[in-house]
């Protein structure tokens, strides 16, 4: 197949230098850059069984990926179990179908961070069929007001400082919002809270996934995801199929690293979410639909995914724990934020781009941006070789061994 990138490459080549001239994206990443260093250096002098306990992780998703059928069948299976309903979507059109059939239109929806989301512009879709749907975290409420997309997995606006982000809510909420992080969080905090006991619908994505029991692992630190999952009546969980693990205690393994490599020693929130809301303490009859949501649906997403793990070169971008790590350390995101990306960014996000995000129509500018030193691999707790897939994807660039 014969495919014309010179226009990718144009329009791409326009923002990376755009915003390796903007003064505010310097700013904001380099204060980043600073503080997650610093920080996860701490964590790591204080918790010094981490990097052997990634090694163990590396098995487990290597074993994972390897028996990725058979997982998916057993955590379905589960979650109905659990009295909730399982769903898999092969591509991005069945995934947004499934969520617009279970949520309809006319709903309030509220919404924690995920990265799949944003894969399947899931707010966007929801919108564009007549529901009202508010971004929860705190960093990704920015972007909605700012009608921008993430620039960092963990930390989506990072790109943005403070005093940006005063001038935001300050038009948003008309009234003079003063450029101090406790004072702009407040405000966000008030709003939200309407928000989360109104919603038809809280969406979460999930961390790791336990086949065993259909548990659903969710890190966060803002409190915002137990809300929107615990205070509506639904909770629609999205999931790519590579959260996937064996076991409960996989799980656990696996949240941990992913946390303690995502700048926290430990996280203000571990959810652990497996059905509907439930209760015994009548007669000790369980009944579903107590406090919590009454329904409780996972829509397992491929999109592209089993082809990756099939693909002995690549199959290890499905290794990736979302813990960002590798952006602080990259020295082309370092000058340009999430500008070096499509949806995923990075080096390892040209791997994710050009299976399950875009193509290789817009993984091709990424693939060539990277510059294959290999300090995300130093960082990474799963060891990702993301220089040698960058170096296979050039190779399938150069000649044409790719397909639609």
């Amino acid at each position: 197949m014969t495919v014309d990138l010179r226009k990718d490459f144009v329009k791409y080549a326009k923002s990376l230098n755009a915003a390796s001239e903007d003064n505010n994206i310097r700013t904001a990443i380099s204060r980043a850059v600073t503080s997650y260093r610093n920080t996860v250096s701490e964590t790591l002098e204080r918790f010094p069984h981490t990097p052997k306990l990634a090694e163990e992780v590396q098995e487990i998703k290597s074993q994972s990926m390897a028996d990725l059928d058979d997982l998916l069948k057993q955590a379905m299976a589960s979650v109905e179990r659990n009295r909730g309903k399982a769903f898999y979507a092969k591509d991005h059109q069945a995934a947004l179908e499934i969520a617009l059939g279970l949520i309809g239109k006319g709903k309030t929806v509220v919404k924690g961070k995920s990265m799949l989301g944003e894969e399947l512009h899931l707010r966007e879709y929801l919108e564009e069929n007549g529901n009202e749907v508010w971004e929860t975290d705190l960093g990704e409420f920015i972007l909605q007001l700012r009608k921008e997309r993430p620039m960092h997995i963990l930390s989506p606006s990072v790109h943005v400082p403070r005093e940006q982000v005063a001038e935001v809510f300050s038009k948003f909420f008309n009234k003079e919002v003063p450029p101090d992080i406790a004072e702009e969080v407040k405000v966000v905090r008030e709003f939200m809270r309407e928000k989360y006991f109104t919603a038809d619908v809280g969406i979460s994505g999930a961390n790791v996934v336990a086949a065993d029991t259909g548990a659903m692992v969710i890190i966060e630190n803002e409190g915002n995801i137990r809300l929107a999952t615990g205070a509506p009546p639904v909770h629609i969980v999205m999931v790519g199929v590579e959260k996937l693990v064996p076991t409960f205690q996989d799980a656990m393994k696996v949240a941990e690293v992913t946390w303690r490599y995502a700048q926290y020693g430990v996280p203000g929130y571990v959810n652990i979410v497996s059905g509907p809301s439930k209760t015994g303490d009548i007669e000790k009859v369980t009944t579903y639909g107590a406090h919590g949501p009454k329904e409780f649906y996972v829509i397992f997403v491929d999109n592209g995914r089993t082809e990756m793990a099939k693909e002995d070169k690549f199959s290890q971008a499905l290794h990736c724990l979302r813990c960002g790590g590798c952006m602080y350390e990259c020295p082309v995101f370092q000058v340009t934020a999430g500008h070096f990306g499509h949806t995923y960014m990075g080096g390892i996000g040209a791997i994710w781009t050009a299976f399950v995000s875009g193509g290789m129509e817009k993984a091709a500018p990424l693939v060539y941006s990277c510059l294959r030193c290999g300090r995300c691999v130093e960082r990474c707790p799963m060891s990702i070789n993301v220089p040698g897939m960058i170096g296979e994807l050039r190779e399938r660039i150069v000649y044409g061994k790719f397909s639609d």
